[in-house]
């Protein structure tokens, strides 16, 4: 059966990247806790969606960051928002965490303002207590977020996460740890100092940057083609595909998931969410945008592709509709 990833925890129920949040994901039977890591000004790894933290904590209502707002590139963007590498992890600790898509998940809001802003270390812990406490592995699979912005700022995330790992005795080939990106130069390079098992993302449009900052012509489109998938397989375990890329919406499976197993690679296919917003038009229920539609016949149809692994914001559905899925 395919694994069950927390992304960024349990997000349909908790406000994301919170320990609350993955913490109830482990407890509704996820295998792995998602983190997305960024840095600090003081080079401390933080689970945030992205280095941006405008829309995921409560930065705004701090007058005394008021000026710290600000206007970077970041993978060829222009974004003005507050920037997670301009905080020390003291001044993150003053902040606290928020839902990121209110108008979508209105029952998260009540959690607003209870939360901080974990640390990489904190999110290992809770994951080793969490093994004791229920009896099972609960594995750890944090993504490196925009590696070459981070870079740039002289806070490159890897040489941390290779450090942390190790202390926590987590950089084995058999430990229960994934890494993941959507660029490639970063995953290259920790190939040879990190022997967990390494994924690349691939997402639905676009190029990864760090190709693009390299004047490399190829885009992730290019790179779910046999030939790219089996250099991939040279310093990737398997990838991580946008689900359409899979199942495009409202049609059938693509030859992406007969193709990364045929190159040796897994296929952990990303994201599931239960809301109407987030499924292909067949599957959507009468109602809102934030209701469920039937996101168990999702599901079924990836768990009929092969994949090997799914990331969702609701792991106690996808649990479930994997154990359905057993009884067929």
């Amino acid at each position: 059966m395919p694994l069950v990833i927390a992304h960024r925890g349990a997000s349909g129920y908790r406000p994301e990247h919170t320990l609350a949040g993955y913490e109830l994901a482990a407890r509704m039977g996820a295998d792995y806790l998602e983190p997305d890591l960024v840095s600090t000004a003081d080079g401390v790894l933080v689970a945030r969606h992205e280095p941006m933290i405008g829309g995921t904590t409560d930065v705004a209502l701090h007058p005394g960051f008021a000026a710290r707002r600000t206007t970077r590139t970041v993978d060829g963007e222009t974004v003005t928002d507050w920037f997670a590498d301009d905080f020390t992890l003291a001044e993150l600790r003053t902040l606290r965490a928020v839902e990121r898509l209110p108008e979508l998940r209105q029952g998260n809001t009540v959690y607003d303002g209870l939360f901080g802003v974990p640390t990489f270390e904190e999110i290992l812990e809770l994951r080793a207590r969490l093994s004791r406490e229920l009896g099972r592995e609960i594995g750890v699979y944090p993504e490196t977020k925009n590696p070459t912005y981070l870079a740039g700022r002289g806070l490159a995330c890897e040489p941390t996460l290779v450090a942390v790992l190790r202390a926590h005795g987590l950089d084995r080939a058999d430990s229960p740890v994934f890494v993941q990106s959507f660029e490639t130069a970063n995953l290259r390079a920790l190939h040879d100092q990190l022997p967990v098992r390494l994924i690349q993302l691939l997402d639905a449009t676009g190029a990864p940057a760090d190709l693009v900052a390299a004047g490399d012509p190829r885009t992730y489109a290019d790179l779910t083609r046999p030939a790219e998938l089996a250099r991939i397989a040279g310093y990737a375990a398997g990838i991580g595909p946008a689900k359409q890329l899979v199942i495009p919406p409202d049609a059938g499976p693509t030859s992406l998931v007969a193709d990364a197993h045929a190159a040796g690679l897994l296929v952990h296919a990303y994201t599931f969410r239960n809301e109407n917003s987030f499924l292909p038009t067949g599957l959507r229920r009468e109602g809102r945008a934030d209701h469920y539609g039937d996101v168990l016949a999702e599901y079924r149809a990836f768990v009929d592709a092969g994949v090997d692994g799914l990331f969702t914001d609701h792991p106690d559905t996808a649990v479930a509709a994997l154990a359905l899925a057993t009884t067929r």
